[in-house]
């Protein structure tokens, strides 16, 4: 028996959940969030709650069954609150600014980067070294801070680049004389 599968999705207030075949959406204050589920599982609304159980006894029906359960659980959480993702740029000269629905980088390049704002996906700027991605999918969230940070990886034997808020990066000692 799934441990994750056969606990409860609780609903907050202000998120209705609808179910149309195996696709289930959540729409909140944050945002609208959808989870496409495997035929294998059954979804049940009761009011605020949701419940997963496996369509049959078979072993892929109770290997998708907690899987499921926590894909419409991150969908109801990015629905109510949404999910964020913070970046810093680090380096001379390194700044970042959102120019309508292009996010340009200033990287140490001769050109400066124009990103496309996917849509559902808020992205600002407090600091010109800093940059916060919000939106109510949490894979796209972490797919487009993915992307911006793959245009200049930090490096380890400065630090510079653009790296997750929090992230440590394992320095190396230069060439020696």
């Amino acid at each position: 028996m799934s441990r994750i599968g056969k606990l409860p999705v609780n609903v907050p207030a202000g998120v209705t959940v609808s179910v149309a075949g195996n696709v289930v959406k959540a729409k909140g204050k944050a945002g609208e969030s959808s989870a496409v589920l495997n035929s294998d599982v059954v979804v049940k609304v009761d009011g605020n709650i949701i419940t997963i159980t496996p369509a049959n006894d078979s072993q892929q029906a109770r290997m998708m069954w907690g899987t499921s359960r926590a894909l419409v659980a991150k969908a109801v959480k990015g629905a109510a609150e949404g999910y964020t993702r913070n970046l810093e740029l680090n380096g001379v000269g390194y700044k970042v600014a959102v120019q309508g629905n292009n996010l340009v980088l200033n990287v140490g390049f001769s050109h400066e980067i124009k990103y496309p704002i996917p849509a559902g996906i808020k992205i600002t700027s407090a600091k010109p070294t800093e940059i916060s991605i919000t939106g109510a999918d949490a894979q796209q969230v972490g797919q487009v801070a993915a992307e911006i940070r793959a245009f200049k990886r930090p490096e380890p034997y400065k630090g510079k680049g653009i790296m997750y808020t929090g992230e440590k990066i394992r320095r190396k000692e230069g060439k020696k004389k």
